[in-house]
């Protein structure tokens, strides 16, 4: 599969439907990648989806009408933190892995982020090499690791917390 005929867009709140079946797929496959779980979200109706898509910033990536990954950004809330975001959601489908289409919709998600946030925020699960060496060429750089970050029917994650700033001349990542 080639990424260069992949089309990265913003999603509306009428991309609902497909958000839905990939954000499902995600939490079924990797359930220990995401802070939700496959048995909440499966539950939530439609137009839960498209608020979703209408209050958060999430970007996709299209080979014609079949979405094939996602990312997420969102700013922190609070008076001290809102230059602050965070990428989140990110997800890959098989058969697009390894052909550059997460690099670009980390790209979608750090080109809008430059227009809100001054750092850039992520995690990542611990032993997940591939999105940590992604990030990594991207910028983020580790700064800490969150022991028993998340816990799922009794199995704990630790998750690696990386940023990348994104305002020139404001430093080094918290």
């Amino acid at each position: 599969m080639s990424v260069t005929g992949i089309e990265i867009r913003r999603l509306l709140p009428t991309d609902a439907a497909l958000y839905r079946d990939i954000r499902l797929e995600a939490l079924r496959s990797d359930p220990g990648a995401f802070g939700s779980t496959f048995a909440i979200e499966s539950t939530k109706p439609l137009t839960w989806f498209e608020e979703r898509l209408g209050d958060a910033a999430v970007f996709g990536g299209f080979d014609g009408a079949d979405l094939l990954g996602v990312a997420g950004f969102f700013v922190h809330r609070g008076a001290k933190e809102g230059h602050k975001g965070v990428l989140w959601g990110m997800y890959v489908r098989a058969r697009a892995r390894k052909t550059g289409l997460g690099r670009r919709l980390v790209d979608a998600v750090v080109d809008h982020a430059r227009e809100h946030v001054e750092i850039l925020q992520l995690r990542v699960v611990e032993g997940n090499e591939p999105a940590r060496r992604l990030y990594a060429r991207l910028g983020f750089v580790e700064y800490g690791i969150e022991k028993n970050s998340l816990k799922q029917d009794g199995r704990y994650w630790d998750e690696v917390l990386m940023a990348k700033p994104l305002a020139a001349g404001r430093g080094t990542p918290p």
